[in-house]
């Protein structure tokens, strides 16, 4: 064990990693123990970049060129006993150094207070006991119960996984959450696909687990960004390099000039003093005192518009990055849409039906079986009493289900006490498929969603009002064609089958039988078409990031301006054309 990270944890089972820790998954680490790894590895905590002092803060408001400049100049009219211009230009420095001091200062305590708030609890076995320790004490070996809502407090290789997801947007940017499990990966594993790790920062979104701790505080994953951008040294940005470069033009021009007028005046027979004397205070004169707290006001104004929308900035200079912003690739759910699925739209058997709505007859029958059959395949879960896609826990697709199933009054809590489950094979990317299995009266009902692509291809037969009908090679490509057309209109596509068997250990995809297709939408933000918009009236290009189908992707890209409807195919790079 190294600096208590185990390397490649990923990539070991789960009793090589409790070996290499020496710990005990059901009895964890003693207190002594915990101790004596604490004092080896140090607390469960990144180290904050050295806190800025207040006179710190004040000194940085004075080392502008421009600003030195103003201070030169403001001494020579105080010695040339000008009083008027020193105190003008003495005023101008007061005031533009309290702006940036006072703004910065706010902005840095903020962002203190922002920290202390951030501290969590988490529950530790210790002797064998659950105890809720502050997350700071965390050392190598701990095993950390986490349920859902609960932070992860250190990278964890779990070694219990009960429908248990993680949404690791913080850490890897992808929006939806990760199904987790607890067998080995391969060493070269790209992080986003570790699924048998938790790590620290992310948030447990579904189910509960346990996991042994395997890295903490600097040698987490996040603790290593922590450090790079911590280590980076800081650059000028581009506004303060050309007011640099003007100070010091305006520098030599007024030494120049200065010392023109000077030899001028001496030629021209005027006493030497008196020369010199007219020289400074013309030299004087020609600094802009007001070049400064302009720059200042702007940038603080800038700031404060940005806190206003809850977000801090350290120091005024970071402002005018953004000004300097040219390219903004943009995540497209949860950022550019609401990340609030609905579900508008179900292709039944030669039938299209538009949700909210009122099916009748054979149409609603289909459609309320293949509800049950969402129903009874997801995980989520939600509140009573809550507002449609506002309340409960889980991935937003499974919850746009529920919420349409229980607009119609299919409740899975409901379908549960009649048909309850008895195994669940979550939901794999690479599969893009899930299924679970429920105990009937006769034998077992197995429920199947995925991605329509893969669960067409697992029927052999569709579901119709009549009964179950044979799926050959030409009605699968007819119902792949519907499906895109629904990709095409800016949805997302989830397939639903099912299938009677007499045993749970059977294969659960085979011989499916194919009820239908749902439609979900997942709307634009408000005025996110004026938000682009805006951005490309400033010369900043906007592309969109998304996991999506081309299709959807495309409709959605159009539909908030960031391509034109009839936008060519050069406007869309897929992943592999990326990579």
């Amino acid at each position: 064990m190294r600096a208590g990270q185990p390397l490649s944890a990923w990539s070991k089972s789960v009793d090589s990693v409790l070996e290499t820790l020496s710990v005990d998954a059901g009895r964890g680490l003693d207190d002594g123990e915990a101790a004596r790894r604490r004092a080896r590895f140090g607390r469960n905590e990144l180290q904050v970049a050295k806190k800025r002092h207040v006179i710190s803060i004040l000194r940085d408001q004075f080392t502008g060129i421009v600003t030195v400049l103003l201070l030169a100049a403001g001494a020579l009219a105080l010695a040339m006993s000008n009083l008027a211009e020193a105190v003008a230009i003495f005023a101008v420095i007061v005031i533009n150094s309290a702006i940036g001091f006072l703004t910065e200062w706010r902005a840095i305590r903020s962002m203190e207070a922002l920290r202390k708030i951030a501290r969590v609890a988490c529950i530790v076995l210790r002797d064998g006991a659950m105890r809720q320790v502050a997350a700071r004490e965390l050392v190598p070996g701990d095993v950390v119960v986490l349920e859902a809502g609960d932070i992860v407090p250190a990278d964890l290789r779990l070694i219990e996984a009960h429908k248990f997801n993680t949404d690791e947007s913080t850490l890897t940017g992808e929006s939806l959450p990760v199904a987790k499990q607890t067998d080995a990966v391969a060493a070269e594993t790209m992080i986003f696909d570790r699924t048998n790790m938790a790590y620290k920062g992310t948030a447990v979104t579904r189910g509960s687990g346990r996991g042994v701790v395997v890295a903490t505080g600097p040698h987490t994953e996040f603790g290593k960004i922590f450090e790079q951008v911590s280590a980076a040294h800081p650059h000028r940005t581009h506004l303060e390099k050309r007011l640099d470069a003007l100070g010091t033009r305006l520098a030599w021009a007024v030494i120049i000039l200065g010392a023109a007028l000077a030899v001028v005046g001496v030629l021209a027979g005027r006493d030497t003093l008196l020369a010199v004397e007219v020289a400074i205070a013309l030299a004087v004169a020609a600094i802009p005192e007001g070049l400064p707290i302009v720059a200042t006001i702007a940038l603080a104004r800038g700031m404060w518009r940005m806190a206003q929308r809850n977000a801090l900035v350290t120091r005024l200079s970071a402002v005018e990055t953004l000004g300097a912003t040219s390219v903004i690739l943009a995540d497209k759910t949860g950022t550019l849409t609401e990340n609030r699925m609905t579900v508008t739209a179900a292709l039944l058997t030669d039938i299209d039906v538009t949700l909210p709505g009122d099916a009748e007859g054979p149409a609603a029958e289909l459609l309320e079986a293949m509800l049950k059959t969402a129903a009874l395949c997801n995980g989520a879960d939600l509140q009573e009493e809550s507002e449609p896609n506002q309340g409960g826990v889980g991935d937003p697709t499974e919850r746009a289900l529920l919420e349409a199933a229980g607009a119609r009054g299919i409740r899975r809590d409901t379908l549960l006490q009649n048909l309850p489950e008895v195994h669940e094979d979550p939901f794999d990317p690479d599969e893009k498929r899930m299924a679970t299995v429920h105990r009937t009266n006769g034998g077992f009902e197995v429920a199947v969603k995925g991605a329509p692509e893969v669960v067409v291809g697992l029927c052999n037969a569709v579901q119709a009002p009549g009964g179950a009908a044979p799926l050959g090679a030409d009605d699968a490509a007819h119902w792949l064609e519907r499906t895109a057309g629904l990709c095409a209109g800016g949805l997302r596509a989830i397939a639903v089958a099912r299938k009677s068997t007499a045993a749970p250990d059977d294969d659960l995809y085979a011989g499916l039988v194919l009820q239908g297709v749902f439609g979900l939408e997942d709307p634009p933000r408000a005025h996110i078409e004026g938000v682009i918009g805006d951005c490309r009236d400033a010369g900043i290009a906007v592309i969109m990031v998304t996991g999506d189908h081309a299709d959807t992707a495309r409709n959605i890209a159009a539909r908030i301006g960031v391509v034109d409807a009839a936008a060519d195919e050069r406007q869309l790079l897929e992943g592999e054309a990326v990579g």
